[in-house]
């Protein structure tokens, strides 16, 4: 059985999830990468932690991307 690598996930990316956030927002930024995922609301400011897997999983798409920690900086 083979795994899937993980989702590139960068903070400062701006994705939209299946499910929305009580306040009736569907797009979180990213603000911490690592085992567990920090995440806040774009409409109302709430911080939460979700475990990387289910993050990736809730994932529908990418509304913006976080600058790439790779590039070269000038």
């Amino acid at each position: 059985m083979s795994r899937r690598p993980p989702l590139e996930l960068r903070v400062g990316d701006v994705v939209r999830t299946r499910k929305p956030h009580p306040c009736g927002n569907d797009t979180w930024e990213i603000t911490r990468t690592g085992a567990d995922i920090g995440i806040r609301c774009t409409k109302c400011g709430r911080h939460v932690f979700v475990p990387r897997i289910k993050l990736e999983q809730r994932i529908r798409t990418f509304i913006t991307r976080g600058p790439d920690p790779q590039a070269p900086k000038q």
